[in-house]
């Protein structure tokens, strides 16, 4: 998929969701009847707008629609309409083991058209490099060859995300092996559902601690994300300590990284879940917690500083 048109699929994707009016009309059944369906069987599953209302993605009522109309029961629609979204994983999962390029950036477009770009990289994409890693190893060929595939589309994902659009700004230190690391691939997701929630995000290797200074003090990160278990505790230990100390004090969380039994020696760590999505939500989160702390805690430096200017200025 060239980038134009893996572009135009990534803006098509953000615009296919329906309200839960809309998607109730589409199914011809009350809204409360669709939102029973979503808590008993998972499905069709919601996205929450910014204002934690109910968005429904299009291909998902479609697909639970068609199967309605060939008169099957709710539960039985729903496991056909399961099926049909499940094969787009199938489709990249072929494609990369026949080393497809092509088919394998046609299966995300047909994903995309289906699902948010979220949920095509969490329900598709990384499904798919996960069971070929099981297949293969991490360490064969057919492996390297999807896992690069998938580091460099996730990565012209990142490309095309909006402009920043919040008063946030991130900085991830980067503690996996390479591109091929298992946990490199979640690691670029994470930092893909950042930046399109509307921050501004940096991603910089532990390893490297010349000049990470000016860097810090340039981006003002709200906070700071240790990813990967590759690199040992020494190095990120450094590398956080280097960043507080331009920074200051202010979040460290950990995302797929003590699941490997390393750890960073410090207090105040958060530890992200494994899942991309659910990490850049918990993390959103803790910024979002800490905000108003920070607010007053800037309010009362700006006293302190307004005391002693009158101070000097009497003596």
């Amino acid at each position: 998929m060239g980038l134009h048109r893996i572009g135009l699929a990534l803006i098509m994707s953000s615009m296919r969701t329906l309200k839960t009016s809309e998607a109730a009309a589409l199914l011809n059944v009350s809204p409360n009847t669709l939102r029973a369906w979503e808590r008993r069987f998972g499905y069709p599953k919601p996205q929450r707008s910014a204002g934690q209302h109910r968005l429904y993605t299009h291909g998902e009522v479609a697909a639970l629609r068609d199967a309605l109309q060939q008169g099957l029961s709710i539960s039985s629609a729903v496991s056909r309409a399961r099926e049909a979204l499940s094969s787009d994983t199938h489709a990249l999962v072929g494609a990369l083991a026949g080393f497809e390029l092509d088919r394998a950036d046609s299966a995300m477009e047909s994903a995309l058209a289906l699902r948010s770009v979220e949920r095509s990289v969490e329900e598709v994409l990384l499904p798919a490099l996960a069971e070929l890693g099981e297949r293969y190893g991490t360490h064969s060929a057919p492996w390297a060859f999807a896992a690069r595939w998938a580091d460099g589309w996730l990565r012209r994902a990142q490309r095309l995300a909006p402009p920043p659009i919040r008063d946030l700004a991130i900085l991830v230190g980067d503690a996996t092996r390479n591109e091929l690391d298992p946990d490199a691939l979640a690691v670029r997701a994470f930092e893909l559902f950042c930046g399109r929630s509307g921050a501004r995000v940096v991603a910089l290797p532990v390893g490297g601690v010349a000049g990470l200074s000016d860097v810090v003090e340039s981006l003002s990160p709200d906070a700071v994300v240790i990813a990967g278990g590759h690199r040992p505790d020494d190095d990120v230990a450094l590398w956080a300590y280097r960043v507080r100390a331009a920074a200051g004090p202010l979040p460290l969380a950990l995302f797929r990284r003590s699941r490997n039994g390393a750890k960073v020696r410090t207090t105040g760590t958060a530890i992200l879940p494994d899942a991309p999505f659910g990490a850049h939500r918990r993390l959103l989160a803790l910024i979002d917690e800490r905000r108003p702390t920070r607010v007053r805690e800037v309010a009362a430096l700006s006293v302190l500083a307004g005391d002693v200017e009158r101070r000097e200025a009497q003596a």
